[in-house]
């Protein structure tokens, strides 16, 4: 098989693209490992179709691209989690298997991946890939999207982009899901201290910049609160128009990587009386952004 990766999307060429010609159940020759890095660097978010996977398949793909993260970020933890800490829990059931109830915690909780948001931004090291495996997925809805925070920091005026080039920013999971609604214990909250990222980044394989932006931001060091959320408000309009958005279709057994130091993404809504069981490996990135090359 010849490794081939093809654009997703003829209209926008460099962003999302189709990879076919790897097993990830197999071992990796070194050649596919570095094609499948420079897919990444061109398109940010690579589908692979039809790859049925066992949790141990997932996490031996994963590690070709850096060490895992443990799922630190889930709310269920211990005892109460059903699958193994290298793998986060995306779905909607419990240990049981059993779809939760509407009005469950850790439901209300994962509502939170339907903002835009990166993933593990919330830690002081944040995530460099995610790979999102669909073991079952509903009848309909359960899109997730894509922004491409390259094209976005593009596309933003001079004036803007001299801003905010330098601006701190403070991540939390209590951000987002304050934003919703939800209601935290003290332990969450010690648990969920914010931590301090780059809100403009240089990406470390290509050298451009990009927009590092997260529904889990709820400060900017040197502003008022308000200010501050109202800058993000209209950074992530701006980021999320159309043109610079993918939406992805699930199919059974797909498998998609995204590298979360360029994009945003987002969950959208399926009904809560059917199944959605997705695995999340996250290679975890190599210093936190404030050591990172500005």
């Amino acid at each position: 098989m010849k490794l081939v990766i093809a654009p997703a999307n003829p209209a926008a060429p460099n962003f999302v693209g189709e990879l076919s010609g790897i097993d990830p159940t197999k071992p990796l020759a070194p050649q596919q490992i570095s094609a499948i890095e420079a897919g990444m660097a061109r398109f940010a978010v690579l589908i692979l179709r039809n790859q049925p996977l066992t949790d141990d398949q997932q996490i031996a793909f994963s590690r070709y691209f850096g060490p895992l993260e443990d799922a630190t970020g889930d709310l269920v933890q211990g005892e109460a989690r059903r699958l193994p800490m290298a793998l986060n829990d995306i779905s909607n059931l419990d240990r049981d298997g059993r779809i939760r109830a509407r009005d469950d915690r850790a439901r209300l909780f994962g509502l939170g991946n339907r903002l835009w948001h990166s993933d593990s931004s919330f830690k002081p090291t944040p995530a460099r890939f995610s790979l999102l495996s669909a073991r079952t997925i509903p009848a309909t809805g359960g899109n997730t999207e894509f922004a491409d925070m390259r094209a976005a920091w593009d596309t933003l005026d001079r004036a803007t982009q001299s801003e905010i080039r330098d601006l701190v920013t403070h991540h939390s999971q209590l951000y987002s899901r304050e934003v919703l609604g939800f209601a935290f214990t003290d332990a969450d909250r010690e648990r969920w201290a914010p931590v301090r990222q780059r809100l403009v980044r240089r990406h470390a394989e290509t050298g451009r910049l990009s927009l590092y932006l997260s529904a889990h931001i709820g400060e900017i060091e040197g502003l008022p609160t308000p200010e501050a959320r109202a800058l993000l408000r209209d950074l992530t309009e701006h980021a999320t128009q159309r043109e610079r958005t993918h939406a992805h279709v699930w199919q059974q057994n797909d498998l998609v990587i995204w590298d979360n130091r360029i994009t945003m993404h987002r969950a959208r809504p399926f009904p809560g009386d059917e199944m959605r069981d997705m695995r999340r490996t996250t290679v975890a990135d190599e210093a936190p952004t404030l050591q990172q090359a500005a």
